[in-house]
């Protein structure tokens, strides 16, 4: 009996990481596919990431590849991050696909909408960096070399350095998904958000200040947006408010011995 109730608990268990494994084997076929497809395309798509920076080169000057393999290297490495990206909403629909069967059906009506908007907010942020803020970031920086200094960059820290703000500001525009999620489990109230709103405003332009350069007009560019996306996370927090169980009646101390002298019964048959 007792190792019958093992094997049933220990099956389910197996089932699932099976299947868990499955699942990241999909995931890691699809970024595959995606890089094979991107992968003679690498060049192409490096010098599309460093038009930004080429356009406010000095002229006569070039980026420059220090590592005797960065020229080989590098473009098949921003293919392979180009291609997790790409494959990102199937990724999170594989991790969606797996805990949904676990979730009540509340959850899964509040979660997947989340997960949807956080993955097109993600985007959002980093179209933001590449179309605004790296023009102006790689304008100042260009302009503020000292005179006699040849603005080189090597294509290995340029991509890391992009991908870095990419990064950055992909996770700065999921301030409404966070600014929810607290709502939704309880740890705050859209009024205390609201009453600290100074203090995130605040917060916004120091963050706004430690990713761009020192000037005004790019911090400005983060800080302004974090505040708007704060703002519209705290309007949509408020259909996320938990609201408590109404129907719902603590049993009394009779209807609790109750139901253990039913129990006990059970197990004495």
């Amino acid at each position: 009996m007792n190792q019958n109730n093992f094997n049933d608990g220990e099956q389910p268990f197996i089932s699932h990481l099976i299947e868990f494994r499955n699942r990241l084997l999909r995931m890691v076929l699809c970024v595959l596919v995606v890089f094979l497809a991107l992968a003679s395309y690498a060049n192409q798509i490096y010098s599309l990431l460093a038009g930004p920076l080429m356009k406010h080169l000095p002229k006569n000057s070039t980026m420059i590849a220090i590592d005797v393999a960065s020229p080989f290297f590098t473009p098949f490495k921003l293919a392979l991050v180009l291609s997790i990206f790409i494959s990102v909403p199937y990724i999170l629909y594989q991790f969606w696909a797996f805990i949904a069967p676990g979730l009540y059906k509340r959850e899964r009506r509040m979660i997947f909408p989340l997960l949807v908007a956080s993955t097109l907010l993600f985007y959002l942020g980093v179209a933001f960096a590449y179309f605004v803020v790296f023009p102006l970031v790689f304008g100042f920086l260009t302009a503020a070399a000292p005179e006699g200094v040849a603005v080189m960059t090597d294509i290995a820290k340029y991509l890391d350095f992009v991908l870095a703000l990419f990064f950055a500001f992909g996770v700065c525009f999921e301030i409404p998904i966070f600014t929810i999620v607290l709502v939704w489990t309880g740890l705050v109230t859209p009024k205390d958000l609201a009453d600290k709103r100074p203090y995130v405003i605040v917060g916004a332009f120091i963050i706004g200040a430690v990713l761009t350069p020192p000037d005004a007009i790019s911090q400005t560019l983060l800080a302004v947006p974090m505040w708007i996306l704060f703002e519209l996370g705290l309007l949509c927090s408020r259909a996320f408010v938990p609201k408590p169980d109404s129907d719902y009646q603590a049993p009394d101390d009779a209807e609790m011995e109750a139901r253990l002298d039913k129990i006990e019964r059970q197990e004495d048959e």
